[in-house]
C-alpha cells in the first residue's frame, strides 16, 4: 500500500514538473518581487528610468569576481510589462556578510525589499530579502 501511494505520488509530481516545464519551455527565472525606483539609475552601464519593476534572478551566470564563489554574484533583471528593461549585478549576502551589514541597517522583512539612497548620494542601494535569500543590488545615479 505504501509503495503505491509513493509511486502515485511520484508519477503526480513528474505529471505537474513536465506540464509546467512544456508551458514555459525553459526554466523560468525566480521572482524576486517589486521595487520602486524613485530615480533613474546606471543598471549594467545603461540608465534604466525611474519606476516600478519587478525584479527577477536571471538563468546567466556572471563571470567569476574575485575573492567570491559563484553563488555570491548573480544577475537582477528589471522587468517592466513582461520586457527586461535592464539588469545589474547583485551580491547574495552570506551569513557572515548579513551580520556585518546588520550592524548598521536592519534588513527588510522576509519576502520584501528596501530601496535606500546611499550616503553621498551617488547610489542606490535596493536590498531584497527573498526567502530568506538576501540580495544587494547598487545602483548608480544619472
Amino acid at each position: 500500500m505504501t509503495q503505491r501511494i509513493f509511486g502515485s505520488v511520484l508519477v503526480a509530481i513528474v505529471a505537474v514538473s513536465g506540464a509546467l516545464g512544456a508551458q514555459t519551455g525553459a526554466k523560468k527565472p525566480a521572482s524576486l518581487g517589486s521595487v520602486k525606483i524613485g530615480r533613474s539609475v546606471m543598471a549594467d552601464g545603461k540608465p534604466l528610468a525611474a519606476g516600478t519593476y519587478t525584479l527577477r534572478v536571471s538563468d546567466e551566470t556572471p563571470a567569476a569576481v574575485v575573492g567570491q564563489s559563484p553563488d555570491e554574484t548573480r544577475w537582477v533583471e528589471f522587468v517592466q510589462a513582461g520586457a527586461v528593461k535592464g539588469r545589474e549585478l547583485a551580491t547574495v549576502l552570506s551569513k557572515d556578510a548579513l551580520k556585518q551589514m546588520t550592524r548598521k541597517s536592519a534588513p527588510p522583512a522576509a519576502g520584501s525589499a528596501k530601496v535606500e539612497l546611499l550616503k553621498g548620494d551617488d547610489y542606490i542601494r535596493v536590498w531584497v530579502n527573498a526567502g530568506g535569500t538576501q540580495y544587494l543590488i547598487h545602483l548608480a545615479l544619472k
